[in-house]
């Protein structure tokens, strides 16, 4: 009878560990899942002006400030491998819309980091320009880090602002559709799965017993990606109203 409870319970064991494997495998790729229809609708219509590469902007800094703040405070090691995922996939995504721009652009004149113009900051001509960019923000914080390292108040506060800028991820989408008044050329598919995203990995932030600073990250997400969906609905139905 022992013996047959004890492979039961072994049995348990194995299935919550693979559970958890899965989840965690999830976790590290699933961020990336909702660009993959933005970046196959970008290719399909040669058109990228209903993604705002801010959004690439915003998860960029978020993760290499969430990869300084692990170096401080050793969290999930999935966490850790998620921010590298997220970091290739906005590469990806700016480089696509870089090769769009320039195959569109009717003028000849580039706009280049190297120009110190505020008014074009994030609006390069050239894909090197935001490896740059990056690369000087990471040497930068890598600085700051190795000099406040020992501070615990540092350190908290590097993970604050990681999810903070995490939870804005979606704000200047949806400033963007609000600028519009549309939401032409978003995926609308990449916003879904950005809810059930947000959705799924709160509740593994408030399982995993994560700092406090992902789940609340997280929630604000979730209201943003709400937001987002409404105005899917509002344009459109003000679209079929303009149409009569």
């Amino acid at each position: 009878m022992d013996a047959e409870v004890g492979l039961q319970e072994e049995d348990m064991e194995g299935s919550w560990t693979l559970l958890s494997w899965l989840a965690s495998c999830l976790m590290v790729f699933g961020g990336a899942l909702p660009y993959v229809p933005q970046y196959q609708e970008i290719q399909r219509s040669s058109n990228s002006e209903g993604f705002s590469t801010r959004v690439c902007l915003v998860l960029l800094i978020a993760n290499i400030l969430r990869i300084f703040f692990w170096i401080g405070k050793q969290f999930e090691l999935t966490l850790l491998l998620q921010s590298v995922v997220m970091i290739i996939t906005m590469f990806a995504m700016l480089h696509l819309c870089c090769t769009v721009q320039n195959t569109n652009r009717v003028s000849t004149k580039q706009h280049r980091l190297s120009d110190l113009d505020f008014r074009y900051f994030w609006k390069w001509s050239v894909f090197e320009d935001y490896l740059l960019f990056c690369f000087g923000f990471t040497v930068l914080c890598a600085l700051i880090t190795l000099l406040l390292l020992d501070s615990a108040v540092f350190v908290e506060t590097l993970g604050s602002l990681a999810v903070m800028f995490e939870a804005m991820l979606g704000l200047p989408q949806l400033l963007q559709n609000f600028h519009n008044r549309s939401t032409k050329g978003m995926s609308v598919k990449m916003v879904l799965l950005w809810t059930a995203g947000d959705i799924f990995k709160t509740t593994y932030f408030v399982m995993n017993e994560s700092p406090a600073q992902f789940w609340v990250c997280g929630l604000v997400q979730i209201l943003i990606d709400v937001a987002i969906l409404l105005q899917v609905l509002f344009y459109s139905q003000d679209t079929r109203v303009k149409l009569g």
